[in-house]
This record gives C-alpha cells, structure tokens and sequence, in this order.
C-alpha cells in the first residue's frame, strides 16, 4: 500500500516542479511566478526530488508483487 501512495504523490511534484520551471523561465504567463529566478531554480529541484520518491515507489510496488518485499 505504502508504495501505490508514494509513486502518484512523486508523480504529481514532478509535474508541479515542471510548471514552476516553466513560469520562472517565462514560458507559462499570468502568475507571479512568471520571469522570476527562483521558480526556474526550485522547480527543477522539486521534480528532480519528486522523481527519486516515484522511483522508490515503484520499486516498493515491484518488489512487493514479486514477492520479495
């Protein structure tokens, strides 16, 4: 069970990490995050993290249907 939470939980900072990248380099409009340094540095940072706890995530689902968990 711990494993099916984590993996949509890393999915969805990947996918926040993105668009904060994408409105601190200026390429999504119409937030105040838009054109600012520290989103186009946090974002990147939040999906890379978000990244590594889908792995772990899918790895513990892995191993647990294989038996081995």
């Amino acid at each position: 069970m711990k494993g099916s939470l984590i993996t949509p939980l890393g999915l969805v900072m990947v996918l926040v990490g993105c668009v904060w990248f994408a409105q601190g380099i200026g390429w999504l409009h119409g937030s105040s995050m838009t054109d600012e340094t520290l989103w186009a540095v946090v974002g990147p940072v939040v999906a890379a993290v978000g990244a590594i706890i889908a792995g772990v995530g899918l790895t513990a689902t892995a191993r647990k249907r294989s038996g081995d968990g």
